[in-house]
């Protein structure tokens, strides 16, 4: 015991034992005193002084003891605690992916991700512990395992299964309620397509893991250190396994083990970095016979069991909350798959008829998403299938707010441009001037619809970039020479051609060659100037 802490030990019990000293005489004296004029009143106060010292001492140790008991037995339970309160939001997960489900229309996938929900919650019913063996086809896996097998005290399973996802093995460990599924898993970072397929594989398994072994045989690599780290990231619980560190001199083995522990500073605890030797190569003596050394796996099964006993309740909750979590995200983005293929045919359809009722009835100078782009109804319709009902005039307040957007910002103008221009290379027509509106009509509308798809996916919220940012988004999505490409070649299809106002340039008589001329109203990257007579902006007419 050190100096300075024995001293004030010895203080205080001089302290303590002068006070118990002073207040025997205290009590002697008030005993002989008050004895000395009533005898029986004495005894009485004496009684009652070693009452109250004796109810004060009890109360001591009877509290002293309530709250070490109280506070063993809150360290005791609390895992289980938070354990159940994990399993209970996984199981409540696990109901809203059900729910979830239903609004699927694939039946493939909706029974896919029923199969899945099903399997989670029987191994969160069942319990058992899911250990997974990674890295890469050279570290030595299956050694480890088969070592493992040989050295864990306790029952040892047949292998569940020899398929390419590798074997699963259940055993006990002493101290351990709970089987422990043991897996392998395929290589990493292996050559060609099939490599490529084991090793998704290999990380799915992973993911889905109780506690991991991340397996390697020397330093770590970028390549091993990338899917360790996102694995650990999603909340994976690891532990590094150094195999073959008999393969090494002791000062070389100290230093790799030195060099791993530091690069995986913040990512896995220094004990959790473990050498072990799960197949140590044959040595030959000096007079021919051979020695097999023992697998020495001995500071992983020790690692190993600590880590599941103090931590196995809260590692299945973490990890049956996480796969419910993450099945949930599969889900969504399957029903958001499902909603924007929709919304996109209600757009296209929209977008062509806004186009023919512009083409048919040109007006001079208009706004194009006042009257046809951006359509009320098709507003109404992207609503209901985002489980939005909106009235009509509100459907209206919305198309109304993005046209003074587009218009505010350029895009009116900025897309009759493009339009005319790519026009000019499909279509060398009078139709150009006649027909621009409609096809500009289209061209706005699907802007419009694309962004109310995005205002509806996010609940009816533009976002922090508020209505501008979004639609300037995706206005620069759809001014992409490909897409405006195929755009025009649609828009000749289901616009131009239709009206039967396609008619060559070499046909045109000079007079219709005017003609054309003069339909030039809007400005585009090749009239840097509004032609005489026509309004340079194009604001909407006010509601």
């Amino acid at each position: 015991m050190p100096l300075p802490r024995l001293l004030v030990i010895l203080i205080g019990l001089c302290v303590i034992l002068g006070f118990v000293l002073w207040l025997v005489n205290a009590i002697q004296q008030l005993y002989w005193q008050v004895t000395w004029t009533a005898p029986f009143l004495g005894n009485l106060v004496l009684l009652l002084v070693i009452a109250l010292l004796g109810a004060l001492l009890f109360a001591f140790v009877y509290y002293f003891n309530l709250f070490g008991v109280a506070k063993k037995g809150n360290n005791r339970r609390r895992p289980v605690q938070v354990s159940q309160v994990k399993a209970e939001a996984a199981e409540e997960t696990l109901r809203a992916v059900r729910k979830q489900v239903s609004q699927i229309q694939g039946d493939v996938a909706r029974q896919a991700l029923l199969e899945k929900s099903r399997e989670i919650a029987e191994n969160l019913a069942r319990g058992e512990l899911l250990v997974v063996v990674f890295g890469t086809g050279s570290a030595g896996k299956t050694s480890l395992i088969n070592a493992l097998m040989g050295r864990v005290v306790g029952e040892v399973g047949a292998p569940m299964g020899t398929t390419e996802e590798g074997a699963t093995y259940t055993l006990r460990l002493r101290g351990l309620q709970r089987d422990i599924l043991i897996t392998d898993t395929p290589g990493i970072l292996e050559a060609g397509v099939a490599g490529g397929k084991r090793e998704r594989m290999a990380r799915r398994m992973a993911t889905e893991a109780d506690l991991l072994l991340f397996v390697v045989d020397d330093d770590l690599r970028q390549s091993e250190y990338d899917p360790l780290r996102m694995l650990v990231g999603v909340g994976k619980r690891s532990l590094v396994i150094f195999n073959k560190a008999d393969r090494y001199p002791d000062a070389d083995r100290e230093a790799i083990l030195g060099r791993l522990r530091q690069r995986l500073q913040g990512l896995v605890e220094v004990s959790d970095v473990v050498p072990v030797s799960a197949n140590p190569p044959a040595v030959q003596l000096a007079d021919g016979d051979w020695i097999y050394p023992e697998p020495d796996v001995m500071p992983l099964i020790q690692r190993m069991a600590a880590v599941l006993r103090s931590e196995g309740e809260d590692l299945i909750a973490d990890n049956m909350l996480l796969q419910a979590q993450r099945l949930g995200e599969k889900a969504r983005k399957l029903i958001d798959s499902q909603r924007r293929r929709q919304a996109d045919k209600v757009v296209e359809r929209y977008q062509w008829i806004g186009a023919g009722a512009i083409a048919v009835t040109p007006l001079p100078v208009v706004d194009l998403l006042a009257t046809a782009a951006v359509n009320a109804q098709m507003i109404v319709e992207l609503g209901k299938i985002y489980g939005c009902d909106l009235s009509g005039d509100r459907a209206q307040e919305l198309a109304l707010s993005l046209a003074k957007t587009l218009t505010s910002l350029g895009i009116v103008k900025g897309a009759i441009g493009i339009l005319t221009t790519a026009l000019q290379f499909n279509l060398a027509t009078a139709v150009i001037g006649k027909g621009i509106q409609g096809v500009a009509a289209a061209y706005l509308t699907r802007i419009a619809g694309k962004s109310f798809t995005e205002y509806f996916r996010n609940d009816q919220d533009w976002g922090d970039g508020g209505i501008t940012e979004v639609v300037q988004k995706q206005f620069q999505l759809n001014k992409r020479d490909q897409f405006i490409k195929l755009f025009v070649k649609e828009a000749i299809a289901k616009v131009v051609k239709p009206l039967g106002l396609e008619k060559p340039l070499s046909e045109l008589s000079p007079k219709e060659g005017r003609e054309m001329e003069m339909q030039e109203p809007f400005l585009g990257e090749n009239n840097p100037s509004p032609p005489q007579g026509r309004s340079q902006d194009y604001d909407p007419p006010p509601p």
